[in-house]
């Protein structure tokens, strides 16, 4: 992997050699799953030793691929870089998944210019399945393009919670949920089920800027609709600590969906 200028988008190469990096660690996930004990994070949260490798080898491996692009990274620095274009990484999203046993975790990685994501990757490992969203060019599939069409043709009334979210159940007790819920345990994979057609919506309560990253550009990509329920996370300052800051959202297959869903939404930020 060679290490090359700062470009607005990246180049084939460049493209190639993130998917290069992408098989080394879904391969060492993959070894480890099952064999790993976990620890508890200070925020409650698990980790465990491949969650440390993996970002690590991530952080080294996009060091060689750009050049002087940050990293904010889940389990390393967790500041917006101060360059204009830098990486948004969460080296396995759905640790608690992963270490109990349960085949559905994402490495969730996201290359921020200007603010926003240009590219996007989600890996998979479990399932053999990487999904790679380009801004303006479209989201593909181990490798075949989806489209709003693809993603229309499935049927699905299923609605992705949080564990988080589900306490608006309890706050509208007299008045049906609007779909049949689903828990998947994985942010990013929560609301790229949106883009998929997997769910009509997905509500995430306290998500960080890593476990939605990617997932917001494979959304807008397939032009899904996205409500920011209270921080907007294209506003971010450099040198902001994201640690501890959620930006809750709601994302839907179309807006007449949204507006169904948005009264849950709402009643999920209420103190």
């Amino acid at each position: 992997m060679s290490c090359e200028p700062l470009t607005q988008n990246l180049t084939s190469q460049q493209l190639s050699s993130i998917n290069q990096l992408l098989d080394e660690v879904s391969f060492r996930q993959l070894e480890d799953f099952g064999q790993i004990s976990s620890e508890t994070k200070p925020d409650g949260t698990l980790i465990t030793t491949c969650d440390r490798w993996s970002d690590s080898r991530i952080v080294r491996g996009l060091s060689t691929i750009t050049y002087k692009e940050g990293v904010l990274s889940e389990e390393g620095l967790t500041t917006v870089p101060h360059s204009s274009a830098y990486w948004v990484v969460d080296p396995l999203d759905g640790t608690t998944n992963f270490a109990a046993g349960i085949p559905y975790w994402a490495i969730s990685i996201a290359r921020f210019v200007n603010g926003k994501p240009e590219a996007a990757f989600l890996d998979i490992p479990a399932l053999n399945k990487r999904i790679v969203a380009l801004k303006g060019k479209g989201v593909w599939l181990n490798g075949k393009p989806l489209t709003i069409a693809t993603r229309s043709k499935t049927t699905s009334d299923c609605v992705s919670l949080c564990s988080r979210s589900i306490r608006v159940l309890q706050r509208k007790p007299n008045k049906p949920f609007p779909g049949k819920i689903r828990l998947l345990g994985v942010s990013s994979l929560n609301l790229t089920s949106v883009a998929l057609g997997q769910t009509i919506a997905a509500l995430e309560a306290t998500p960080k800027i890593w476990d939605l990253a990617a997932a917001w550009l494979v959304l807008s990509e397939l032009n899904c609709s996205i409500k920011w329920l209270k921080l907007d996370p294209s506003n971010l300052q450099a040198g902001a600590d994201l640690c501890s800051v959620n930006f809750p959202v709601l994302a839907a297959s179309t807006p007449n969906e949204l507006n169904q869903l948005l009264p849950w939404g709402e009643a999920l930020m209420e103190a």
